[in-house]
């Protein structure tokens, strides 16, 4: 059964996106089928895949949440990263309000994934750094949910906020969203503060800590310029061989 997961995290600069082209990298790097899905008009997942934002042939996200294209058409084959992508730009920005207007808005994304869903083993949903309508149809139509968190003070108060988004995402339309767990990056345990942090989320959230941590490393901040995930950029780096754990680690924590 495919496993459909929203990366998400309402602040920015945690690594969402890092974590979102790298984790799809090292899941088809394993043998997953992985479609990867850009729902942020920065597009920044769209550009790490090695596709560029500025000329998509077929149409991107923003054209299948609004039933223009389907999703089959909007894919494209992603041969430096080894997984497909659904990708965006700048115009997804549109989506917002034009989404206000429709008859079930918080399920156009859900409805088109479910047409093409049994083609992969993962689908990873790469979400905007807000809780707006491309949040919610993200968190609709996911199965349970990722969370890249820095281990850092107002990243903690940070992820209560998202907490509760994720409760009333569950109250509301989605009863079955779960959390798939939290993942510590831009980790670096020789500060006391992240020491720190770290304790407090592992004494809070037990098993749905993962027990894998995403280092600070140069490899994976240079990756998106070249349009590389870091497994393809340099597969022997310290940021690499962490995306590769993790990814064996959410296989047996989910039943991937």
């Amino acid at each position: 059964m495919t496993r459909i997961i929203a990366l998400t995290n309402q602040k920015g600069g945690v690594g969402k996106t890092t974590t979102a082209v790298n984790l799809a990298a090292a899941l088809a790097s394993l043998k997953k089928r992985v479609l990867l899905v850009d729902m942020d008009p920065q597009g920044h997942a769209t550009m790490g895949s090695g596709i560029d934002k500025h000329a998509l042939a077929n149409g991107g996200s923003l054209d299948v949440l609004l039933d223009e294209i389907s999703a089959s058409d909007a894919i494209v084959d992603c041969p430096n990263a080894g997984y497909q992508l659904l990708p965006a730009n700048g115009d997804l920005t549109a989506a917002e309000v034009d989404l206000l207007e429709r008859e079930g808005r918080e399920r156009c994304l859900d409805r088109a994934i479910e047409t093409v869903a049994d083609r992969f083993d993962v689908v990873l949903i790469d979400c905007p750094p807000s809780l707006n309508m491309l949040t919610v149809n993200a968190l609709t139509s996911a199965h349970g949910v990722l969370i890249p968190l820095q281990c850092e003070f107002y990243a903690l108060e940070g992820l209560s906020a998202l907490l509760d988004t994720v409760e009333q995402i569950r109250d509301s339309v989605n009863p079955a969203l779960a959390l798939d767990g939290i993942v510590r990056t831009m980790f670096d345990n020789r500060n006391s503060l992240t020491r720190d942090v770290s304790k407090q989320l592992s004494d809070y959230f037990g098993d749905d800590l993962l027990k894998t941590a995403i280092p600070r490393n140069v490899r994976l901040a240079e990756a998106p310029s070249h349009g590389l995930p870091v497994n393809r950029y340099a597969r022997m780096s310290r940021g690499a061989h962490a995306y590769r754990v993790l990814a064996k680690e959410l296989i047996g924590k989910l039943s991937l």
